[in-house]
């Protein structure tokens, strides 16, 4: 089932991720498909020898407390999807979005965007 495959392939990035891993993160990244990152505070970055440079500069720092809680998957066709997450950074939690494509039949990484959540609202805000 595709929603199994993608939470499994989001699972090895949060793995990858928390493992310090940088072989693990750059295999997970697409090489043929346009890709786009977003770490938290950062600058759009939009080459994918730039991503991966910037993985080995944070996990080159050894294994991170993260985990990946409440995943949703937004499948779009059966070559791309979206999940969307709250990560679990140590005390701190992130909303974060992991867009994926299938190439060589895997799925692979083409965008992260990971951002601090700043406020909860107590309640949903209607605006109509």
């Amino acid at each position: 089932m595709t929603t199994d495959e993608v939470l499994r392939a989001n699972a090895r990035f949060y793995q990858a991720f928390a493992r310090g891993d940088a072989r693990a993160m750059d295999e997970l990244w697409a090489r043929d498909a346009p890709v786009a990152c977003v770490h938290p505070g950062w600058r759009i970055i939009d080459e994918r020898a730039i991503i991966i440079n910037s993985w080995r500069m944070i996990l080159g720092e050894g294994p991170t407390p993260i985990s990946c809680e409440r995943p949703r998957v937004l499948c779009l066709d059966d070559s791309s999807a979206v999940v969307t997450c709250v990560e679990q950074l140590g005390d701190s939690e992130l909303t974060a979005t992991n867009v994926f494509t299938r190439e060589a039949g895997e799925w692979r990484l083409v965008h992260h965007h990971a951002g601090p959540i700043v406020a909860r609202p107590s309640a949903p805000r209607v605006l109509n």
